[in-house]
Formats: C-alpha cells, structure tokens, sequence
C-alpha cells in the first residue's frame, strides 16, 4: 500500500501535534503542585485545569478512530482541528461540573498544604 504525500504529511502533522499537546500537559500538571500555597480559589482552578486535561486526554482516544466524512465532513481540515474541539469539549464538561475530578485534586491540594 502506498502512501501519498498528503496522507504522509497529516500523519507527521498530527504526532507532532500531540507529543506537542503531551509536552505542554507535563508542564501543567507539574506547575500545579509547584510547591506555593495556594488560596481556596487557586487550588480550585488547578483542579479544574487537571480534570479538564484528564478529559481531553480521554476524549482524545475516543475520537481516534472516527473518520472525517468526505461528503459533509470537513475532510483534512477536520482532522487537524479535532484536538482543539476536544479541548473545548472537555473545558465544557469540566464547567458544567465535570466528573469529580477537580474536587479531589482540589481537596488534595489543600490537603498537602496543611489547611
């Protein structure tokens, strides 16, 4: 089977875009125990942010094997803008009370703080 230049090139696109993504989760998640108190408000929106990239990740591989529709899909350019409607779709969930996540993290925060 033979690959054709752009099938080539939006595979190159899109593992550079999620090892870009797994990059910049890392770094997240490890600022939001980075060590300061933080105030009631602040822990909160750190679990907010952890449970918001817990579900982007987990959607992420939901959407994995769906294919754009070539008729009434956006074809190419769906592709690569399906890690951003992901992003959005979890930052929604995690705003209309998520899955839990956020309080744990929240609770832990506090927690290891002392207060």
């Amino acid at each position: 089977m033979m690959i054709d230049g752009t099938t080539a090139l939006m595979a190159q696109a899109q593992t550079s875009a999620q090892a870009s993504k797994a990059s910049s989760i890392a770094s997240q998640a490890s600022g939001l125990g980075n060590g300061k108190h933080k105030t009631l408000a602040q822990a909160e929106e750190a679990g907010k942010k952890f449970e918001s990239m817990f579900l982007s990740q987990m959607l992420s591989h939901m959407f994995e094997g769906i294919e754009t529709d070539p008729n009434f899909g956006g074809g190419h350019g769906e592709t690569m803008f399906r890690s951003m409607l992901v992003d959005q779709y979890a930052q929604k969930m995690t705003s209309a009370g998520g899955v839990g996540i956020a309080d744990a993290v929240t609770r832990e925060i506090l927690k290891t703080q002392g207060a």
